[in-house]
């Protein structure tokens, strides 16, 4: 039997979100808890798939430390995560055949900006230069040449809105099994480009990145690339390697390595254009809507907390108040002190509470107002296409006017509409609704609303990118700056 040992540690961060994230923020789940992902559509459920369809397979599970999307990692939580995930991970190494490493590449923490390098530089070093060790990633991650440096192979997320978590695990997995067989000599190709994007360009399946992606596909599945990928990094992540880049590995072919990952990026720099966000100013837009019946979208990515942002913007529905719209409205929002009122109060109360602010008051005003209190919850819910659990901690319904608020105490990703169907809410009985999320399946709203419009408001995750400040990653970086130049350079790894 061959002995395979699985860990996952996932975290996303906007450098932009000011309030930090901490130990607090993951759960943990350890030893034989890992299992609870099998059959799930996440990476580590279709590795699984893979191993234990093999009856010469035997898996050592050992940590699963995963958090939502927030602000940088405090210094004492990276130490205390790094330190539980490196024990985990070391206490079962005797034995070992493989390694396979579930990260989303975009983690950041205070003193350490590339902390999946540090995890993977530790391991390396443990187990030494023999041992194969491939990792999965979200192509909104950033692979650092030090993080490549550690690794014998890899597999990037081919879809967005994401879709094939558990596929990426069952890639990473056959990969994994195919080095451990031997005989493979994995060389990569990383060509860097300086352009951060954004924008409806990047949804794969109607996209000009997606028609990309599908070479990469291609390539895989006609044998020519062992891995293929193209990583666009978070931009919210402010950190020295941020950029858009291309990987290709081979089987010892550096040849068709390097000319696949130059061809791909020549071709993606010029559509750097294309994916960009387009926005549409909040006044212009409410003007819009008043003369529309609905449903309507108003998607505030730039308060998206599956991106990293604070959750607190209340920048739509207080304009939407201002401007006397009549139409009922649903929105997010995440303020731990109204939450706590409303929780305090009890259903059917009347409160007067003050709404937004609460994490980010430089970009968010808080607005006052007397709500009814509509229902209490405990926050927890399952996102509709991973079946992840989302815990956003004590939660109510608030209304007032045509204002229906989900008051939450902690950040949860929004990129569906799990929160508002735990909460007794369906989207469709809304003449607005607001999505805290830049994008997301096509079924879960903008298939039956009238029109989706991509507002330009504050936040540490708006698409607006020269207005978020980035200081730490490299520059000239298109759009931050317009005359970035692209000079391609393919960097080589033997693996």
């Amino acid at each position: 039997m061959k002995r395979i040992l699985i860990a996952e540690c996932k975290q996303e961060i906007s450098s932009f979100n000011p309030l930090p994230s901490g130990y607090g923020n993951f759960h943990i789940r350890r030893g034989d808890t890992l299992y609870e992902q099998r059959g799930t559509n996440q990476e580590i459920g279709g590795a699984l798939a893979v191993f234990e369809g093999r009856g010469d397979i035997s898996v050592v599970p050992t940590i699963s430390a995963r958090a939502g999307s927030a602000g940088l990692l405090s210094a004492d939580g990276w130490k205390r995560l790094s330190q539980e995930f490196l024990d985990a991970v070391f206490a079962r190494l005797d034995g070992i055949d493989g390694i396979y490493v579930c990260l989303h590449g975009a983690m950041a923490a205070e003193g350490e900006l590339d902390p999946e390098g540090y995890l993977l530089e530790a391991l390396r070093k443990r187990v030494g230069p023999d041992m194969p060790i491939v990792i999965s990633l979200d192509l909104h991650g950033i692979l650092t040449d030090r993080m490549l440096r550690q690794v014998n192979g890899f597999a990037i997320y081919w879809t967005y809105p994401h879709v094939d978590f558990a596929d990426t695990g069952r890639r990473a997995a056959a990969l994994l099994l195919r080095l451990m067989e031997g005989g493979i000599r994995p060389v990569a190709a990383r060509v860097v480009m300086p352009t951060l994007v954004r924008g409806d360009e990047l949804i794969t399946k109607t996209g000009c990145y997606g028609d990309l992606l599908r070479d990469c596909r291609r390539l895989e599945e006609e044998g020519r690339a062992l891995a293929a990928g193209i990583m666009i990094g978070n931009p919210f992540t402010d950190v020295p390697e941020l950029c858009s880049q291309v990987l290709v590995l081979t089987d010892g072919d550096q040849a068709t390595a390097e000319r696949e990952a130059l061809r791909l990026a020549e071709e993606f720099w010029p559509q750097r254009f294309r994916m960009q966000g387009k926005l549409i100013g909040l006044e212009r837009a409410i003007a819009q809507s008043l003369t529309m019946a609905g449903p309507l979208i108003f998607t505030d990515a730039a308060d998206a907390t599956s991106s990293g942002a604070s959750g607190d913007s209340n920048a739509i529905f207080a304009a939407l108040h201002a401007a006397g719209y009549g139409g009922r409205v649903l929105a997010p929002l995440v303020d731990a002190a109204a939450a706590a009122a409303a929780h305090k109060a009890g259903v059917g109360a009347t409160i007067k509470v003050a709404l937004g602010g609460s994490i980010d008051p430089a970009r968010f005003t808080p607005m006052q107002v007397e709500a009814k209190v509509k229902l209490l919850s405990d926050g927890e819910a399952l996102l509709e296409t991973m079946k992840a659990p989302l815990a956003a901690g004590p939660t109510a319904v608030l209304t007032f006017g045509p204002f229906t608020i989900v008051v939450m105490t902690h950040s949860v990703s929004l990129f569906d509409r799990a929160m508002y169907y735990a909460n007794g809410l369906n989207p469709q009985d809304f003449n607005l609704v607001v999505v805290k999320s830049p994008h997301t399946e096509h079924h879960m709203f903008e298939q039956w609303c009238e029109h989706n419009f991509n507002i330009d408001a504050p936040g540490a995750t708006s698409a607006n990118l020269k207005s978020l400040g980035h200081t730490i990653c490299a520059r000239p970086m298109y759009p931050l700056e317009a005359d970035a130049a692209f000079a391609p350079n393919p960097v080589i790894y033997t693996l």
